[in-house]
């Protein structure tokens, strides 16, 4: 997502929202707590799928859909947030790749593989 999707997004979210009055609801402790129970939904449809048969398990059609939606869930209540910190979400993200470069560098040595 590019810095003007992320804006648009951010618009029509604070227009939703704004719409149904729900902006009394979105202090960061609520914002942080939705966040955390959409995170959740998602892990509850993963819990009892074995570590080396969750890819397959996100590819079979039956699951696509709700894991998309969680995983648009996920990305509403995280701009939300964001938008509520005054945080750009893709300049941050951006500059924490940039942060984790610096803190975890990359092998030198080519891998054998």
């Amino acid at each position: 997502m590019n810095r003007d999707q992320a804006n648009e997004l951010t618009r029509e979210l604070r227009e939703f929202t704004r719409d149904r009055d729900w902006a009394q609801f979105h202090d960061p402790k609520n914002l942080s707590m939705l966040l955390a129970s959409e995170v959740g939904e998602l892990l509850q449809l993963f819990r009892w799928v074995r570590n080396d048969e969750s890819d397959a398990f996100a590819a079979r059609p039956e699951n696509r859909s709700r894991i998309d939606e969680e995983v648009a869930d996920i990305a509403i209540s995280l701009l939300l947030l964001a938008d509520r910190f005054g945080v750009n979400l893709v300049d941050a993200v951006k500059k924490k790749v940039q942060l984790n470069a610096a803190k975890y560098p990359a092998p030198k040595a080519p891998r054998s593989g």
